[in-house]
């Protein structure tokens, strides 16, 4: 094998590639060495074991993850300028939301961190920190659709729980969209890198996201 320039980071990439192909736990130094065209003892050059790469992959994906908002740039003034009702908005929202997870290292972040969030406190920490972070981007906009006095007074309680909600029908159904999308890849794998492109997307968890958020709305504004 030639000398190649090998960094923490595309470890970590192959790491998390082969984790989605074989699970977290079915990952071997070996598979990621094999993967970069590196000899194994080359790893140890940026990682002193396979449990130091395991929780350098963990922070790695939490701060990737956090850089992806709920919130787009002009979604606070198209609600102010009431040019846009919230049904209407929460479909674009939803449906650019969705449409990050196409981006095939996300994908696999986000496999990686619901699978491991049952064996790995600190990952169960990320996915709840995530699920809070939409929580609180979701009530954002419903305290602006309130502020219009368009649809009437809500008390704090409702904005609340009507956020909630919705983050939790777009989370849950992100993870079906997740799982589905893994499987229709697994599946083809002679599609090979940037699979996700080359594939039809199945918008079946988008589409029932959207239709179940709608339905909490048309109860929380009318």
């Amino acid at each position: 094998m030639g000398r190649k320039n090998i960094s923490r980071e595309k470890i970590i990439q192959s790491f998390l590639s082969s984790c989605f192909d074989k699970s977290a736990g079915g990952t071997s130094l070996s598979d990621v060495a094999d993967s970069l065209e590196i000899k194994k003892a080359s790893l140890y050059n940026h990682f002193n074991s396979r449990e130091d790469m395991y929780n350098e992959t963990i922070v790695f994906c939490g701060r990737e993850v956090s850089t992806v908002s709920f919130i787009a740039e002009k979604t606070f003034d198209s609600i102010t300028k009431n040019n846009i009702l919230p049904v209407n908005l929460f479909k674009k929202l939803i449906t650019r939301y969705f449409e990050f997870y196409e981006n095939e290292p996300l994908l696999q972040m986000y496999a990686f961190l619901y699978t491991e969030q049952f064996y790995n406190d600190d990952v169960l920490e990320i996915v709840n920190r995530e699920r809070e972070r939409m929580e609180d981007s979701i009530k954002k906009i419903l305290d602006a659709f309130v502020e219009t006095h368009k649809f009437g007074e809500k008390s704090e309680k409702d904005i609340t729980e009507c956020s909630i909600c919705i983050s939790s029908q777009i989370l849950d159904k992100l993870q079906t969209y997740i799982v589905m999308r893994k499987s229709l890849v697994r599946k083809n794998p002679e599609t090979g890198a940037g699979s996700l492109f080359s594939l039809p997307t199945d918008d079946f968890a988008l589409n029932r996201s959207i239709k179940n958020v709608e339905f909490i709305l048309k109860e929380f504004f009318e």
